[in-house]
């Protein structure tokens, strides 16, 4: 079975930001998952050169851009 293919819709710059965002786009039952690289969390100042990343599934990218937008 294949992997989905997932794009970035959005990326924050704080974690809280970013759960909040996948919240709304899990009451739209969008899937979606977040990607920072902060090492586990032992390094957060990682987080302001790449942030958090939320990604969805392509075809899902344009319904949560709309969503995102409008929250």
């Amino acid at each position: 079975m294949k992997p989905p293919d997932l794009v970035v819709v959005r990326t924050f710059t704080t974690p809280i930001a970013a759960e909040l965002a996948k919240s709304a786009l899990e009451a739209a039952n969008i899937d979606s998952v977040l990607q920072a690289d902060d090492c586990g969390g032992m390094r957060p100042h990682m987080l302001l050169a790449r942030g958090v990343a939320l990604m969805v599934r392509a075809e899902d990218a344009r319904r949560a851009v709309s969503i995102l937008d409008a929250a």
